[in-house]
């Protein structure tokens, strides 16, 4: 996958938890889990807002690009 999620990271350098984000968000913590894990395809907008403003970071801080070597 050429997406890398960095969520885990980002909510690690804040100190937040997965049922605080959770809480914060409005998003299932089986939701925020995959997304922490990097097993989704999609993440809407308004999500990917919430979780930015609930951590106070920039998308880019969550998703990075990475060149597939193939």
């Amino acid at each position: 996958m050429a997406i890398i999620l960095r969520l885990d990271r980002v909510m690690a350098d804040r100190k937040m938890s997965l049922n605080e984000l959770s809480a914060k968000v409005g998003v299932s913590n089986v939701n925020l889990s995959k997304l922490k894990t990097g097993k989704v395809s999609a993440i809407r907008f308004s999500t990917l807002e919430a979780i930015c403003q609930a951590l106070n970071c920039q998308p880019g801080d969550i998703l990075e690009y990475q060149k597939d070597d193939a």
